[in-house]
Formats: structure tokens, C-alpha cells, sequence
């Protein structure tokens, strides 16, 4: 037992107090007999004798009255089972990511959560509140009231450790308590390493009654026809119940096609097919499950020729007039004596076909072109210089030329993951007839091949970077050292080697990548652009590279949708913006990693398990109760015993 006033239990001396009024009641009395009144002598004594036991009893009350008032004020206690941590500080983790939207036995699980805060956390409760991307430091519930009703989903998928890591830079002399509001979808082993044994988690993990999620993931063209697109809608059924699900096209919010995915496998693919115009709008599906996932906007703009040279022997750039026509491409050739240096900037892929020797200035003027969203494609010639060609390579990466070998190789490996073959092919094949080359040189690389030769070597190199591509051939693909010309893939990979990121067919960008977008516009210094619809309006970080601007979108736009970018009030291109599909699988759970940690069914049990376990037990109370019936006691003794 302990007491918060200890210095009051001094006062117990005053026990002496009713010891001497006892004494002092007790004297001693003189005895005197009288001759005629035996029998009330012996009354007498008697008498005597109950007045002493009485006053025993009330000097006993009357101690222990006493007793108890002073320990009462003394406010005796026993210590609580958690009492070390009775001074922490709490800190509540909200998930509202996407998948919170999955319904429970109350309804949707972010709503509920937020529902049992407002109305089991105590209001003189001070804590911290932070959701995926909002932080509310030192609050209280009637503070934080209206931001939690308003609370809405959040793109940012749900990253623990990222949560923990704030809340350890929240520095503070208490230890933590906190509470983790988690439907668990997608956490890792990796992001609770950052919790530490400093910090008391408590999870609470809502569940959805109901895991039939069907999502759409992407959509891409599939086929480019003389007058029309055939688009490809991938989506996945996460349910084990196939049902049909309705699927609808619009642009610009009209109805253009509608039609049935009839599932026979978790993931299928549905095809329609547009006129080869201007497209900005969305597909769509009915599914009574998470709603974020059921719409997919993209966009798809005017066709615009794509300006490309080549420089090299006429004769050896014959075959490209015939990938690069007039109808969708503005193709010019070049002698290296004979090139207008001023023109490159104008371009969007620029071919380098067997040059003997590249000039210095050349190199410089290509890796700027490069680092401005350019593509550059090397076909090297046998008769060129090893140390010529690395000079220009060692600007774009560290793939380097060795030795010429003349041993003829078949090309026989397709790297089908590539982003240059993406809707190429409709399916994998290794059945076709394998291209050869008589000569080509050794390569050391790190980058990803495209094409490979029959013993692994690479024939097509590709180099990504955030706004072009660096495509490089280890053999020459002239006819006398090869048939590539005559083999069905030159015109996918060229065709695709020219065209940039954003002239590819469909835009539609996910909101939080990393990946940056390039708009053909010539800007003054003064002047920037925005991108806006009808609900939002931002300014992305962008970057100017001369008839070009390179835009940064980070997390913004909040909401997806379609948007367009302007240049003041002048529309420039349009663009579409989705939410990242990592919520859309709800069966991503593994609550066995969890098993180590405390969990709650509701906060109101984890405030009152922390309430219950911290929280000392007071005993003076019952002191009172004692000291009340010590004296009920003593004017019972005084009233009834004689």
C-alpha cells in the first residue's frame, strides 16, 4: 500500500488524545459501605463494572475513528499493474486508404472507425492523430471533431513505418502508446521492424465481411487500324464467385459502348473498338465492393506526326522510309557531312545508322538532346572505332563496346516485358523464323535487352531515363550482315523506338508515381503551366527544355479524373490522372504477423484495458466508510450499553 500524503500520517500521534481522556475518566473512586443497604452495594458493583467495559469500547471506537480519518486524508492506494506507464503519451494511426472503403457489420470500415473515435474517446484525452497523409499533433477529440467527419480516402496507399517514423521524430521525454485503426491490407514484416520495443502498439483490424473486389488495372491500345482503335481493358476478379460484370465506355461523359466481362478466369481482357480520334474519358464497371477501382480515365490524343532523322549513308537508310511514312511520321535523311545541326531540337528520335566516326560535337548536341526527351538510336558500323562509340555510350550509361566477333549468331530471345514490345503482341511466341547477323561486337552491360542472341548475348540494348530512351544494336543491320530487315520485327521495333513516352497511344498516368510528363510547348521564362477540370486546379513542378516542358505531378492531382493542362487560359493537351490499384486484392492480409502484438476488438476496449491497468486503486474511500461506522458505532455504544 502507498499514499499520496504520507507526511499526513503523522497526525496518528493525536491517538494519544482520546487515551487520556480515558485515563482520566478511569480514576479510581473511594469505597463506603453502609450497614442497611447490602443489597445496593452489591448493585453498585455491578454498576461499576459496565461502565468500565463501555468506556473500553468507546476508547476503542474512538481510536480507531480517528485512525481511519487520518489515514483517509492520507489517500492510501495500491500501485496499478502498469503504473510505469501510466505517464504515456498516446498517439492514434488511422488507415484511409481505399481499402477501408470494404463494408464490415456496421458499414464501411473507415466510417465506423471514425465513428467509435468520436464517441468512446474520452474528451479531456490528449493525442495525436495521423492518418496516410494528415497529421493532427497534440489534439483533442472535440478539436479534432470536424476533420475526422470530413475525412476522406486517401490515394496514398497505407505505409506503417512511414506512420512510426514520425511518430518517432515527434520527439517527447514519455514513452508512447499506439494505436493502430488497420484493416491490415498490405502491411509487411519489413514495416513493423520500426516500431522498436520503446513504443506499446495496440492494433484494432476491422474486417470486411465481403472480399468480392473486381477492379479495372489498366487499358491500353491494342490494335491501330486505318480508322480506328481497338482498345484492350484488363481487369481482375478477386471474388471466387465469377459473376459477370457489366462494363462501360464513355467520352466526355457520354456513352459510347457498353458490354458484359463474362469471367472464366481471375483476369480477362475485353476489347472495343473507337474511331481513330481524340478520346478523353473512362471505362467503368458495377461492382458492389471498393469503389475506387471501378473506373479507369484515360485519355487519348490528336494524332501527331513525329519528326525523326537519320544520319548515315543514304543507301543504308533506304529502309527506314519504309517504317517511317508520311502519314504519321515527318522523316528526313542525312549524310554526316550534309546535317543541320540547328534541326536536331526540332526532333523526336534521331538514328545514328553506321557512322564510321561521331563527331565530338555531334555527341555533345545528342546527349543534350537525349536529357530534353529525345530518343537516340545507335546502329554501330563494323569498320567504326570501339573508343569512338564508347565515348558517346559513356554518356548515356555504362553499356561499352568490345571486340568485333565474326561469328554468325541467331537472334532468338524476345524480351516480352519490355516496355517496347508493350501491345505489341497479343500473345508470346518463340515460334517464328530467327534473324541472323554474320558480325557484331561484344557488349558489357547493365541495362536490359530487348532482342538477345541464341547464346544470351544482347543484339538490342534498351536505356530508360525519365524522359527518353537510348536504344543501342551490338551488329550492323545493313543486308550483307543481316536479314533483320527482312524479319517481321523491324517494324514494331523501329516503329516503337521512335515514338516518345507520351506520343505512344494512351495516356493515363497514376496519381503518386514518380515518373515525370512531357508537354511540346515553347514557354516564356515568365509563364508556367496548370492542369485543372472542373474540381481542382494545381501547378505541377516543371522544367523547361527549350520547345518542351517537363512536368513533375508528385501526389497531386488528389482526385482522379480527367484534367487538362493549360498555358494561361489556352488548353494544351489533355491528360488522365488514376488511383494505384495496391488496395484492390482485400485478401493481402496476413494478420499472423500481428499475432505478437496486443490487439482490441473496438477503442473503446483498448481505453478501457489501458484505463483498467494504469489506473491505481484508491482505498481512502473506504477509510471514510470506516470512520462513519466506527461512529455509527460509538452512539450505538453510548445509547444501548449501560
Amino acid at each position: 500500500m502507498h499514499f499520496k500524503q504520507p507526511e499526513i500520517i503523522y497526525f496518528l500521534f493525536l491517538l494519544i488524545v482520546p487515551i487520556l481522556v480515558h485515563l482520566f475518566q478511569l480514576r479510581r473512586f473511594k469505597k463506603e459501605y453502609f450497614t442497611n443497604v447490602r443489597f445496593l452495594k452489591i448493585l453498585s458493583i455491578q454498576t461499576r463494572k459496565s461502565s468500565k467495559i463501555k468506556k473500553w469500547l468507546l476508547l476503542v471506537c474512538r481510536m480507531l475513528l480517528l485512525a481511519c480519518i487520518i489515514l483517509a486524508f492520507a489517500q492510501p492506494f495500491f500501485e496499478s499493474k502498469d503504473s510505469k506507464n501510466a505517464s504515456n503519451e498516446m498517439y492514434i494511426v488511422l488507415d484511409n486508404s481505399f481499402s477501408m472503403q470494404a463494408k464490415g457489420k456496421k458499414g464501411e470500415l473507415l466510417k465506423r472507425a471514425i465513428q467509435e473515435l468520436l464517441e468512446e474517446t474520452p474528451e479531456n484525452a490528449n493525442f495525436s492523430l495521423l492518418t496516410n497523409t494528415e497529421s493532427y499533433w497534440n489534439t483533442d477529440i472535440k478539436t479534432i471533431r470536424s476533420e475526422l467527419q470530413n475525412l476522406k480516402y486517401s490515394a496514398s496507399p497505407f505505409q506503417l513505418d512511414n506512420s512510426i517514423a514520425k511518430i518517432k521524430a515527434h520527439k517527447s521525454a514519455f514513452k508512447k502508446d499506439i494505436i493502430i485503426i488497420t484493416d491490415a491490407v498490405g502491411i509487411t514484416q519489413n514495416q513493423l521492424k520500426n516500431i522498436g520495443t520503446d513504443n506499446v502498439p495496440y492494433f484494432i483490424i476491422p474486417k470486411a465481411e465481403q472480399k468480392n473486389n473486381v477492379s479495372i488495372d489498366s487499358v491500353f491500345i491494342r490494335q491501330t487500324l486505318d480508322d480506328f482503335y481497338e482498345l484492350s481493358i484488363n481487369t481482375t476478379n478477386y471474388s471466387d464467385d465469377l459473376k459477370p460484370i457489366p462494363v462501360a465506355l464513355y467520352n466526355q461523359n457520354k456513352l459510347i459502348a457498353k458490354t458484359i466481362i463474362n469471367y472464366k478466369n481471375k483476369k480477362e481482357t475485353t476489347n472495343f473498338t473507337i474511331p481513330k480520334q481524340a478520346f478523353h474519358g473512362y471505362v467503368s464497371i458495377e461492382d458492389n465492393d471498393l469503389a475506387y477501382d471501378n473506373k479507369l480515365f484515360f485519355s487519348i490524343s490528336k494524332i501527331k506526326k513525329t519528326n525523326i532523322i537519320s544520319i548515315g549513308v543514304p543507301e543504308k537508310n533506304n529502309f527506314l522510309s519504309r517504317i517511317f511514312t508520311n502519314d504519321e511520321f515527318n522523316y528526313s535523311s542525312f549524310a554526316i557531312n550534309s546535317l543541320d545541326y540547328n534541326s536536331i531540337d526540332k526532333q523526336d528520335a534521331i538514328i545514328l545508322n553506321e557512322l564510321d566516326e561521331i563527331p565530338q560535337a555531334l555527341q555533345t548536341t545528342l546527349k543534350t538532346f537525349v536529357n530534353k526527351g529525345g530518343n537516340l538510336i545507335v546502329i554501330p558500323s563494323e569498320t567504326a572505332s570501339i573508343s569512338n562509340l564508347n565515348a558517346l555510350l559513356n554518356q548515356f550509361g555504362s553499356t561499352q563496346f568490345q571486340s568485333l566477333d565474326s561469328n554468325e549468331k541467331l537472334i532468338t530471345k524476345i524480351n516480352f516485358n519490355h516496355p517496347l514490345f508493350s501491345g505489341v503482341f497479343e500473345s508470346k511466341t518463340n515460334n517464328f523464323q530467327y534473324p541472323k547477323t554474320k558480325k557484331s561486337f561484344a557488349v558489357s552491360t547493365t541495362s536490359p535487352a530487348v532482342l538477345n542472341f541464341e547464346d544470351q548475348s544482347p543484339f538490342l540494348i534498351g536505356i530508360q531515363n525519365p524522359v527518353s530512351s537510348v536504344y543501342i544494336f551490338s551488329a550492323p543491320i545493313n543486308t550483307l550482315n543481316s536479314n533483320f530487315q527482312q524479319s517481321p520485327l523491324i517494324v514494331p521495333v523501329f516503329y516503337k523506338m521512335a515514338l516518345s513516352r507520351q506520343n505512344n497511344g494512351i495516356n493515363s498516368n497514376t496519381i503518386g508515381n514518380s515518373n515525370s510528363y512531357l508537354v511540346s510547348v515553347l514557354l516564356s521564362k515568365d509563364e508556367i503551366l496548370t492542369v485543372k477540370n472542373q474540381d481542382e486546379q494545381f501547378i505541377p513542378v516543371q522544367k523547361m527544355l527549350n520547345n518542351k516542358v517537363q512536368l513533375f505531378f508528385n501526389d497531386y492531382p488528389e482526385k482522379a479524373g480527367n484534367y487538362t493542362i493549360y498555358d494561361s487560359q489556352k488548353p494544351i493537351e489533355n491528360i488522365s490522372f488514376n488511383y494505384p490499384r495496391t488496395e484492390s486484392n482485400l485478401d493481402q492480409i496476413s494478420e499472423n504477423i500481428l499475432s505478437d502484438y496486443k490487439t482490441g476488438d473496438s477503442i473503446s476496449t483498448i481505453f478501457d484495458t489501458l484505463q483498467t491497468n494504469r489506473t491505481d486503486n484508491q482505498i481512502w474511500k473506504w477509510f471514510i466508510i470506516f470512520a462513519l461506522l466506527f461512529l455509527a458505532l460509538e452512539m450505538a455504544i453510548i445509547k444501548f450499553v449501560k
